[in-house]
């Protein structure tokens, strides 16, 4: 194999592995996004909204960032990350840390104004729930980008995969069986 292909080709495991990391977590923000609801049935605010729910979408956020930005620091430190398949997926999921990394502070802005709707003599009402619905807004739709930029990763990878069907892997050699035995100067 040419050693300038070789050197692009990330190895089929190791793909699979980045495959399967980056589904499970695009999985986690599309589900975050989808699941955190701040509106009711009706399509309105509730009355006094759940602060300590409003912060634990923050909170959870958080770990989601976390969880996304370390995948990227890892893939980063990877030898991978140089090649022209590595420095797509790279930038897919910088993309990623980045949005993810918004998400969680409009989720506290959410819970810090629904804590001010509690207030009985608020005369602002409806501008503080519109900017509750449009920070939840934004933060969920921060979740769902960053979950689309990991989606498009996984996708380099796999488009990569299909790069290997006209690259055959090296065939393992195996080990030479041992010389047989020396006869003893007895057997002579």
């Amino acid at each position: 194999m040419n050693p300038d292909v070789q050197r692009e080709l990330i190895p089929r495991d190791e793909t699979l592995r980045l495959i399967g990391a980056l589904d499970a977590m695009k999985a986690k923000l599309l589900d975050a996004a989808q699941q955190w609801q701040l509106l009711d049935e009706n399509g309105r605010v509730p009355a006094s909204p759940s602060y300590t729910e409003l912060l634990q979408h923050a909170a959870d956020a958080q770990d989601l960032s976390r969880d996304v930005v370390q995948l990227t620091a890892d893939f980063a430190q990877s030898p991978h990350s140089t090649n022209r398949v590595g420095r797509a997926v790279l930038a897919h999921l910088a993309t990623a840390a980045t949005m993810s990394s918004h998400a969680a502070p409009h989720f506290a802005e959410t819970a810090e104004i629904a804590l001010t709707l509690s207030r009985p003599s608020l005369t602002d009402r409806d501008g503080l729930e519109n900017r509750v619905v449009i920070d939840h807004a934004t933060a969920r739709a921060y979740l769902r980008r960053a979950s689309e930029s990991l989606r498009d990763a996984a996708k380099e990878l796999d488009d990569h995969l299909d790069f290997h069907r006209f690259f055959p892997a090296p065939s393992r050699r195996e080990s030479p069986a041992p010389p047989p035995p020396r006869p003893s100067a007895r057997h002579r």
